[in-house]
């Protein structure tokens, strides 16, 4: 097996790890903030059945002055309001937002480029 195997590999149980978190995260975290009145309407739209479990990791996981960046452009309705966020959530549920987000992004953006690297061979 070659090296660029090995990171492909790699990369599939870190993606099979992001899901897990995926899960947990969304049980844990989003759960809370859909059934509370004040947040349910600031989780960003929801093009498929649990994509606001991505917004919601990606407000929580991201550096503030990118996240405010994104809240002032013109697609800000997509995005998950992070200040509500931040006040209705604890140090749990954003290290779990940290943790899953950066893990799924990390991985799945390895097995991308390592298998367009494999396709140019």
């Amino acid at each position: 097996m070659s090296t660029l195997n090995y990171i492909i590999l790699f990369s599939f149980f870190g993606l099979l790890l992001g899901w897990i978190l995926f899960v947990i995260f969304g049980q844990v975290t989003v759960r809370k903030l859909r059934k509370n009145p004040e947040t349910k309407d600031y989780l960003g739209i929801e093009f498929l059945s649990g994509w606001d479990i991505f917004n919601v990791a990606q407000a929580l996981a991201t550096p503030r002055k990118f996240h405010k960046i994104l809240e002032r452009g013109k697609l800000s309705a997509l995005s998950a309001k992070t200040d509500i966020l931040r006040k209705h959530t604890n140090k749990l549920d954003r290290f779990l937002a940290i943790i899953f987000f950066w893990v799924f992004l990390a991985s799945g953006s390895m097995m991308i480029f390592s298998i367009l690297l494999e396709s140019m061979k």
